[in-house]
């Protein structure tokens, strides 16, 4: 008797197989992402918070900035004519207007003193009109619509006390509030919206015009025909700055980066883990694509999780973002302008970049020997120095594209894209040679593991060796993270570093500056009569008794400060006070604190070293140049009342805020040069912030002489971006840092067994994993740095001295030392529980 065997099936054959065989590798790979989803949790949430914090960048980027710059100022129309309210045929120049150049809307402004350096201004418009969409809004209550009414923004509302159906006298007149507007393009904008016609005496008359005005405009005629009392300006069309979709691809550029290296990371560890299923698989007749086509469906699977649970959890994040950025860009963020194409863009980028994260080890495990696979020893590590030339190759390349860039030289300009393309060359230039090279530095790890250290410690650093396929990936992605916090510190702090311009605050939020003048008119200044400084200092006097400040401290000026040979522009801002006894007592600062022959006290840091500054008090005009020092005018000497390199020092105890009194000129340098002093304000610093109430009652005080009030408003201190920076890149590498030590430490799990059986403490096995973390933090943080530093230098087209003056140590030592300690810590102490005896791996 006889059996007839039939042969096993051909897993990959041309007759039907093929298909059968790929629907079984399908339903096998999903099923094991099913099973194994408690150990890819880790891995999932990487991919969700990096395609999360993508979209949400992409949101931000594409909301940070206007539409169109133009708005604020001429709505959608392209051109303007400003007419004087003193025009004498001022009806007739808009009628003639209106008929020739229209349509047009028509803006009449008056200013209205409120006592603080900010007036408010009166305008009467159409709402609705044809370009001033972009210029009013309406927040609640409704337009006004004939004489007598008005809508207020909420600053002026708020100022006055008043609110929707209530009084508001101003211009002479009672007016009745019908609703709270907003200038959309610019929040910070403070007027009262009037209904057309109800302003008799505007001081100032505005047309916003079509593009047949503009077209005369771009004739070169500044004027009008018919009408030649109008100023005719067109609004600016070559605007300087990245292109927003350039912004949006950098963005998701580095976004996908950094979910490429944890994917390749976390997929190299599941690989791994399935070796031996693989091996049975292909014992029983799979072949190495039917191999691959396993890992490339969990892949898959993990991208599409991570890509839509990360696209919903972004979306989320940008609802509740939205108002924070309204805030602090001043303008009106719809939540519903979004770069959907980009949203679609980056999750169809993140499912591919898992797939594509999952094509590298699927080779590798799908060319291990049968007998091989089915030990389950990994596979011995391929020679890494083979990257190297292709990674210095790489790096290279994107260093030469960000110097081409304008770097902080200025913004790229030129309109033919060159520039914004040469930045997107750069950033993947680079980030794709800190790939190639990070992972070269688990080389030195070896040697690093010397007899004499803890065995723990050597199992540790070895393993991160023999395991570098994992390792590298972690590593670099480590790298990467600190790269982007280190650039972004080093961004931040240059924006604080120029001494002469500084960013930030004006004023803490107890301090108050009035200045010792009247302004009737936005860039008007009146001189007070010597009475009418006294009888505002006496009220100041009293106001600050009552805030418990003491007395107002008289602000007197003697000079000014330039640096030769600098554009006006970009110069000293600010006013030089002159340090008397009452202002140092203010602030602690003893007599004997300052050197002698000190010309300048300063609070700003680099100031002092400044090389060509010029202290002038000239009150001369000298033939074509206003004041010497410069090229064309006289030289800087005493002589010609100027002073060359005056003697600084520097004064931490001064005041850091740009209208506040940080740069002070010392008595013995008014006493050397004759300098003739003038009272040009006063300060009131109070011991604590001021409230609402406080800072009306002293508005109402300075109200009556119509002199300038300055409270603090709010600057964005741009100090803390760089910090905002370091705790984000040590966040972002803290995660990054827990998923690869945690998938590293579960690939040695055996190992660990093996550990436990021969008798290894918990300490032995804490040690082991903190020893992990710490090796791969410390190595990302120096190389992440080392990246940061030689690209940002290329990008920035300065020296080292422009570029890393201002850096704040602290955030370097974070990044440096505290990054790896706190990885240490972590992995101390959420580790050391005692794996399950020692058991073969069971076949999944």
């Amino acid at each position: 008797m006889s059996t007839l065997l039939r042969d096993p099936p051909d897993l990959d054959s041309g007759a039907g197989g093929g298909i059968v065989a790929r629907r079984a590798v399908f339903r096998w790979g999903w099923r094991l992402f099913r099973r194994e989803w408690r150990q890819q949790l880790l891995v999932l949430g990487l991919l969700t918070l990096t395609v999360a914090a993508t979209v949400w960048g992409a949101g931000v980027v594409s909301n940070v900035q206007l539409p169109n710059p133009n708005y604020a100022t001429y709505g959608t129309a392209a051109a303007k004519a400003t007419l004087s309210g003193t025009d004498p045929h001022l009806a007739a120049d808009i009628a003639s207007i209106q008929r020739r150049w229209g349509p047009a809307d028509v803006i009449e402004h008056r200013s209205i003193a409120t006592g603080t350096t900010r007036s408010v201004q009166l305008r009467a418009e159409n709402p609705h009109g044809h370009f001033n969409a972009p210029l009013i809004g309406l927040v609640s209550g409704a337009y006004p619509a004939g004489p007598g009414q008005v809508a207020l923004t909420s600053q002026v509302a708020s100022r006055y006390g008043v609110h929707v159906g209530g009084s508001w006298r101003a211009a002479g007149a009672t007016w009745r509030v019908t609703g709270i507007v907003q200038d959309p393009s610019n929040l910070s904008d403070e007027f009262a919206l009037a209904a057309p016609g109800q302003l008799r005496h505007p001081s100032q008359v505005i047309m916003l015009l079509g593009p047949a005005a503009a077209r005369q405009a771009s004739n070169g005629d500044a004027t009008l025909p018919g009408a030649p009392a109008a100023q005719l300006a067109l609004q600016n069309a070559n605007v300087s700055g990245f292109p927003q979709a350039t912004l949006i691809l950098v963005v998701e550029v580095l976004g996908l980066a950094l979910i490429g290296l944890v994917s390749v990371a976390s997929f190299s560890v599941m690989a791994q883990r399935r070796l031996r299923a693989l091996g049975m698989l292909s014992a029983i007749g799979a072949t190495e694509r039917n191999l691959r086509l396993v890992m490339i469906v969990d892949g898959l699977a993990v991208g599409v999780a991570g890509a839509l649970a990360g696209a919903a959890a972004g979306l989320a994040a940008w609802f509740a973002y939205v108002p924070t950025l309204q805030r602090a860009t001043g303008h009106v963020v719809h939540a519903a302008n979004l770069p959907w194409w980009a949203f679609a863009v980056g999750v169809v980028f993140a499912i591919a970049t898992s797939v594509l994260a999952s094509r590298r080890p699927a080779r590798t495990m799908a060319a291990v020997p049968v007998v091989t696979a089915l030990s389950g020893r990994p596979a011995p590590p391929k020679a890494v120095h083979r990257s190297a030339l292709p990674g210095v190759i790489v790096f290279a390349f994107g260093l030469a594209c960000l110097a081409f860039t304008g770097g902080l030289a200025g913004p790229p300009g030129g309109g033919d894209g060159k520039p914004p393309l040469a930045l997107l060359g750069g950033l993947v230039g680079t980030i794709a040679g800190i790939i190639l090279l990070a992972p070269l530095a688990i080389s030195v790890l070896a040697a690093g593991a010397h007899p004499r250290l803890p065995v723990a410690i050597r199992i540790a650093l070895r393993d991160l060796v023999r395991y570098r396929a994992r390792s590298g990936p972690a590593l670099a992605a480590t790298t990467f993270a600190v790269f982007l916090a280190t650039v972004i510190c080093l961004v931040g702090s240059e924006r604080t570093a120029n001494p002469l311009s500084p960013a930030g605050p004006n004023l803490s939020a107890s301090q108050l500056v009035v200045t010792a003048g009247s302004s009737p008119a936005p860039g008007m200044m009146n001189q007070l009569t010597g009475a009418e400084e006294a009888s505002l200092s006496s009220r100041l006097n009293s106001l600050a008794a009552s805030l418990h400040a003491g007395s107002a401290v008289p602000l007197e000026s003697a000079a000014t400060l330039s640096q030769a040979g600098t554009p006006q522009h970009d110069n000293f801002t600010g006013v030089v006070y002159v340090a008397t006894s009452r202002l140092l007592a203010t602030y602690g600062i003893k007599v004997s604190q300052i050197a002698a022959h000190t010309d300048v006290l300063t609070a700003r840091s680099g100031l002092a070293g400044l090389a060509h500054m010029e202290m002038i008090w000239t009150t001369h005009q000298y033939p074509g140049q206003s004041e010497p020092g410069d090229g064309s005018g006289p030289s800087c000497t005493p002589g010609n009342d100027c002073l060359a390199s005056p003697a600084m020092q520097t004064i931490s105890n001064l005041p850091s805020g740009t209208s506040a009194p940080n740069t002070l000129i010392t008595e013995h340098a008014v006493r050397k040069y004759h300098l003739q002093t003038h009272l040009n304000g006063w300060l009131i610093q109070a011991p604590a912030p001021l409230t609402a109430r406080q800072i009306r009652a002293a508005r109402q005080v300075v109200l009556a002489y119509q002199a300038p009030l300055e409270v603090a408003s709010g600057g964005t201190d741009f100090a803390e971006i760089a910090d905002i920076g370091t705790a984000v890149g040590i966040l972002i590498a803290l995660g990054v840092l827990a998923a690869s030590v945690g998938l590293i430490r579960s690939e040695t799990a055996r190992d660990l067994r093996t550990l436990t059986a021969t008798g290894a403490s918990t300490s032995t096995r804490r040690t082991i994993t903190a020893a992990t973390a710490a090796a791969v933090g410390l190595l990302g943080a120096v190389l992440g740095m080392a990246f940061a530093l030689v690209a940002s230098l290329v990008w920035a087209h300065g020296g080292l001295s422009a570029l890393f003056g201002a850096v704040p140590l602290a955030d370097v030592f974070i990044l440096l030392l505290g990054l790896p300690l706190v990885a240490a810590a972590g992995g101390w102490l959420f580790t050391g529980r005692k794996p399950p005896a020692v058991a073969r791996q069971p076949i999944e």
